[in-house]
């Protein structure tokens, strides 16, 4: 049984570690499986790198499709020939075997506690000891009885059916060769799958209700330990990575996002993502590595991870557009070692200089003093029992119950506003209770009448702000093209909200506009255009005119764009090909005579009697602009998109019109505005992946991650490719 196994077993899985063999054990006579009815696959498995890649990303899955009753009766069915069709052909009788292994004639084993008992022809003390021991009662064995495929089953297998009659041959073979593999290896690819896609510790296969769980699902499966998972998951990691390698090749260019992040022993750790736009217009954003971070070493040293992490996926730093990062840590962040030793500009994360803003805004003396007793009433009602009764039982009578008291988190500004709205929902009901119970004054200092003014006041500046944010979480607004009408807009619209404002509002939407101001360099000209959010958003068709700039800086904007247009255009360019271009040399010299033209140089195409039209008339632009400008040009001209369109979209539809511009666009629109992804950046609360990375241990963590981001991510790629692929083969 074990050689059989082997040959059918996959070559990823040979190259890792063989799961126990549970077929050693003896079994009643008529439960045993003779090697013959077992099928064999001749075919030979894939030996390069790319067919194992393939085979890794197609495990498995026909079976995952298969309900419950279709995999039982696919594993227990047989040919019309007569010859089995399954690894397991269960003739018991009785459902309580599924949770016992016989041992001799005498004794048996139970699979869930491993405790051995007398065997004497019957089950009743088998069964006794599942339900004494277990818990496990007639109600529950009796479900274990087959039932016949439901319709739903089998609308999975005619599905089934379909999809394989549409595969290439190539595929089918990795199918079938999934569909065949034995019963334990699917389950612990299974549970390798279950670890990195939800975010587990390898140590979860030893907890207690994990085991009792899988043994009653599958009473014959042996967990695997910790160290087998662990040599499973290396491998998938490296057969996963090389697939990345060869993905990252085909970027244009690169913008590198490096997260700092704490984990619970307060070790913190840097995640290194690539962010770029494919062949396909499409974003990808894939996690390289992630490395603990050491305090004592300076932006020099993660210059240098960074560099060794883009040599070890065969990346140049000059495949690198730009770096951003959190700034959680500034003095280990720094742009100028890594603009000088690598070249690489540096740009800050939006959401963490946009908290760095509103913290300054909310700096004030009396915003401090009014938000510090807001914490103390909130505080109060969470912790005092009977307040929380007394606040639930008003909230009920008026059927309100929806309305909670939120308490705000200092690096999170967004539940300071919500803290706020929350407050003033309930103020009518905070201060009556405070009344009624006089201990309450005593343990909570309520807000004074001035203050719940300025919350007041506050609140409407504030939510300006998170609608700003509502606004870049959307899909089509993750690039950093959509920031700076964004930042634009928040310095509008608060400053308008000045004019019947209170001092201490004024003071705070001061603070925030000239944070914004000058953390963007908004007001000043030479620096905002070098900034790469402008480019980005000039690139953005929706954005293109650029409204929040002068007509000065536009126009300058347009020059400069031109500029890398044009330095594009001559380093792809071969040396032979020159477009004409008119130059100083060109002179017209009037005398008595009359008008007589010269050229010191060769003429124009057209001749002498163009250069005689272009006194008249002026050059013809179209003449000496180059082609990559007249494309500028056009582009400028163009009709704006709604607000609503994604620009990714856009271009893929117009990068033949403007094949120059495009190329700018794509290494542009790269950049995202967040380090993280903005529904995590601008989130009120720890999101999952936040909460479950940061228990998860050291010596697999990098891994873990790494397939927690880019296995689905890679897999729908590859997925998308071969849908193009049959679409074009059907179109000829």
């Amino acid at each position: 049984m074990a050689d059989v196994n082997s040959k059918r077993a996959p070559q990823f899985l040979q190259k890792c570690i063989k799961p126990e063999d549970n077929g050693g054990d003896a079994q009643p006579k008529e439960e045993i499986i003779e090697e013959q009815s077992l099928p064999v696959i001749t075919q030979s498995y894939p030996q390069t790198v790319q067919e194992e890649i393939s085979m890794v990303f197609n495990t498995y899955n026909m079976a995952a499709n298969l309900g419950p009753a279709s995999r039982r009766k696919r594993e227990k069915g047989a040919n019309h020939d007569g010859t089995s069709t399954s690894l397991y052909v269960d003739r018991r009788k009785s459902k309580v075997w599924n949770y016992y292994t016989k041992l001799g004639d005498a004794y048996v084993e139970c699979n869930v506690c491993k405790k051995q008992l007398s065997f004497h022809n019957s089950t009743t003390t088998m069964r006794e000891h599942l339900v004494r021991k277990h818990s496990i009662r007639d109600t529950l064995l009796s479900q274990l009885k087959d039932d016949q495929a439901s319709e739903s089953d089998c609308m999975a297998q005619e599905n089934m059916i379909k999809r394989s009659r549409q595969m290439t041959p190539e595929n089918y073979l990795y199918h079938a060769a999934s569909c065949s593999e034995p019963r334990t290896d699917v389950i612990l690819e299974l549970v390798l799958e279950m670890i990195f896609r939800d975010l587990h510790p390898l140590s979860v296969v030893k907890d207690k209700g994990f085991g009792l769980l899988i043994g009653y699902l599958e009473p014959n499966f042996t967990l695997p330990s910790p160290i087998q998972l662990s040599s499973m998951l290396w491998h998938r990691y490296n057969v996963v990575k090389q697939h990345l390698e060869r993905y990252l090749q085909t970027a244009q260019s690169i913008v590198i996002c490096v997260e700092f992040w704490v984990s619970q022993p307060h070790q913190t750790y840097l995640t290194i993502t690539a962010n770029f736009i494919d062949g396909e217009w499409r974003r990808a954003r894939c996690i390289l590595e992630t490395q603990p971070v050491h305090e004592t070493k300076g932006a020099g040293d993660l210059g240098e991870k960074l560099f060794s992490i883009l040599t070890e996926f065969g990346l140049s730093n000059k495949s690198i557009f730009c770096v951003m990062h959190d700034s959680l840590q500034n003095t280990v962040m720094n742009s100028q070692p890594l603009k000088r030793a690598y070249g690489w500009t540096s740009l800050c994360c939006a959401a963490h200089t946009l908290h760095l803003c509103i913290k300054a805004g909310l700096e004030v003396e009396q915003v401090q003093e009014a938000l510090t007793a807001a914490r103390g009433i909130v505080s109060y009602f969470q912790q005092d029992a009977k307040a929380t009764c007394s606040l639930n039982s008003k909230l009920e009578a008026i059927n309100k119950t929806k309305l909670k008291l939120v308490m705000d988190v200092g690096s999170r500004w967004i539940t300071t506003i919500e803290m706020c709205e929350s407050l003033l929902d309930l103020k009518w009901a905070i201060m009556s209770l405070l009344e009624e119970h006089p201990k309450g004054t005593l343990a909570v200092q309520n807000l004074a009448d001035h203050q719940w003014k300025l919350l007041q006041d506050l609140v409407p500046v504030m939510r300006t702000i998170k609608i700003a944010t509502s606004f870049l979480r959307e899909e089509q607004n993750i690039s950093i093209s959509s920031l700076m009408p964004c930042i634009h807009g928040i310095v509008t619209a608060i400053g308008q909200q000045l004019e019947e404002s209170s001092d201490v509002i004024k003071m705070v939407v001061g603070n925030i506009r000239s944070e914004l101001m000058q953390r963007w360099s908004i007001s000043e000209d030479e620096k905002v255009l070098e900034s790469p959010a402008i480019t980005a958003s000039f690139l953005d068709p929706r954005f293109k005119e650029m409204r929040f700039l002068s007509p000065n800086l536009r126009s300058e904007l347009h020059k400069r764009v031109k500029n890398m247009l044009s330095e594009v255009f001559n380093h792809q360019s071969p040396p032979s090909t020159q477009f004409w271009v008119p130059n100083s040399d060109y002179k017209a010299e009037v005398g008595e005579a009359g008008v007589q033209l010269s050229a010191h140089k060769d003429r124009g195409p057209s001749g002498q009697s163009q250069s005689m039209y272009d006194i008249l008339l002026g050059k013809d632009p179209t003449e000496s602009m180059p082609e990559i400008h007249q494309q500028l040009e056009n582009y400028i001209v163009e009709p704006l998109c709604k607000r609503s369109t994604n620009p990714l979209d856009w271009w893929k539809t117009n990068e033949h019109r403007f094949p120059a511009v495009a190329r700018l666009g794509r290494q542009y629109l790269a950049i995202p505005a967040t380090v993280v992804l903005p529904d995590q950046a601008f989130a009120a609360n720890e999101s999952t992946l936040e909460h479950r990375r940061a228990v998860l241990t050291p010596e697999n963590l990098d891994q873990i991650l790494f397939l927690h981001q880019n296995f689905d991510f890679l897999e729908s790629m590859r997925n998308n490719n071969e849908m193009r692929g049959r679409n074009l083969h059907a179109q000829y």
